[in-house]
C-alpha cells in the first residue's frame, strides 16, 4: 500500500503534471507546424524550384532508394519549430525573468574618499592618497563592539 501512495504521490507533483501537459501540447504543435509544412511551405518552395512536391524526391544507388523529399519536408518542419519555440516562447520568457529579477546588487568593498575622490576600501578611516581621517561606514552585519567604534569620530562620542 504505501508503494501506491508513494507512486500517487510522485504523479500528482506538480512539475509532472506540468511536463505531461508540456509534451501532450508540444505534440499537437508539431503536428500543426508539419501540416503547414506539408501543406503551405513545401508546395510554395517547390512551386519556386519546379517540383510540386518534396515528398517525392529520391536518388538510388545500387538499387537503393534515398528519399530525401521526406527528410527536406521533416527539415523545414523542424527549422520552423525550433524558430517559433525560440521567438515566441525561450526569448518572452527569458525576457520575462530578466525583469523580474530583483537581486540586491552586491555589497560595495571600496568607496570614494570625500576630500580627493581616490577609491579606498570601504572600512577604511585614513585616505591612503590624501592621508585625511575619512568618517567610517556603519557595517550592518558586523557585532555590536564595532558599531560603536565606527560611530566615533576623532574621539567624540556619536551621541555628543
Amino acid at each position: 500500500m504505501k508503494a501506491i501512495n508513494d507512486f500517487k504521490a510522485f504523479i500528482l507533483r506538480g512539475n509532472v503534471v506540468d511536463l505531461a501537459v508540456g509534451i501532450v501540447i508540444g505534440a499537437a504543435f508539431g503536428a500543426l507546424v508539419t501540416a503547414l509544412v506539408k501543406d503551405l511551405i513545401t508546395p510554395l518552395i517547390a512551386a519556386i524550384g519546379g517540383k510540386p512536391d518534396f515528398s517525392a524526391l529520391y536518388f538510388t544507388i545500387h538499387g537503393s532508394r534515398f528519399l530525401i523529399g521526406d527528410f527536406i519536408n521533416a527539415l523545414i518542419s523542424f527549422v520552423i519549430l525550433a524558430a517559433v519555440i525560440f521567438f515566441f516562447v525561450v526569448r518572452p520568457v527569458n525576457g520575462f525573468i530578466q525583469r523580474s529579477k530583483t537581486e540586491p546588487p552586491p555589497d560595495p568593498t571600496t568607496r570614494d574618499c570625500p576630500y580627493c575622490l581616490s577609491i579606498i576600501p570601504i572600512q577604511a578611516t585614513k585616505c591612503m592618497y590624501c592621508t585625511s581621517d575619512v568618517p567610517g561606514v556603519e557595517m550592518e552585519e558586523e557585532g555590536e563592539e564595532e558599531e560603536d567604534l565606527v560611530g566615533t569620530e576623532a574621539g567624540t562620542d556619536k551621541e555628543a
